[in-house]
């Protein structure tokens, strides 16, 4: 099922565990309609960040739609989630739910509004790499990076421009 790709990113980003993982691709083969209604959901919740992150970045008011979007799955993430105590204090952790199919998405809903409210939002950009599109942040000193990744598009846009360069060397 195409879940699979959401706790594959998931398990990749770490928001889940080698165990939790496997629980819930089981869930999903169990009740492939419900997975089938969390990965629409994810869909859905990836293009109201990224509309909501292009709306900044463009200096404009956020879309009604996708600020509803978040805060929907936002409140299904904080209803889950309680206030335990560390040996460094205290921390939010999502409860006893963690097998339910639709815990992946409350991570990236906490994760999103934890960064619109509280990280430097100069520091978003979007990826100028040919067919990217890619939003991140950018961490460089004097604020100048222009892809998402240099392995990927930086690579790439600088072999364009180095072929460009030697096509009007040769004309």
């Amino acid at each position: 099922m195409i879940i699979w790709i959401l706790l594959a990113w998931s398990h990749r980003a770490g928001t889940i565990t080698d165990k939790e993982a496997i629980k819930l691709a089981r869930k999903s083969a169990e009740c492939p309609k419900e997975a089938a209604v969390v990965f629409k959901r994810a869909l859905r919740l990836r293009e109201a960040i990224y509309d909501i992150c292009n709306d900044v970045l463009s200096d404009t008011k956020p879309d009604r739609a996708s600020l509803t979007i978040l805060n929907d799955e936002l409140r299904l993430a904080r209803g889950n989630e309680e206030l335990v105590a560390t040996p460094d204090g205290f921390e939010w952790r999502f409860n006893g739910s963690e097998y339910e199919l639709d815990s992946t998405l409350w991570y990236v809903a906490r994760s999103a509004a934890e960064m619109l409210t509280k990280a430097d939002l100069t520091r978003l950009r979007k990826c100028e790499g040919d067919d990217c599109g890619w939003l991140f942040e950018d961490t460089s000193r004097n604020r100048s990076r222009h892809w998402c990744d240099m392995q990927d598009c930086g690579n790439l846009a600088k072999v364009r421009r180095y072929r460009n360069r030697q096509k009007t060397d040769e004309e």
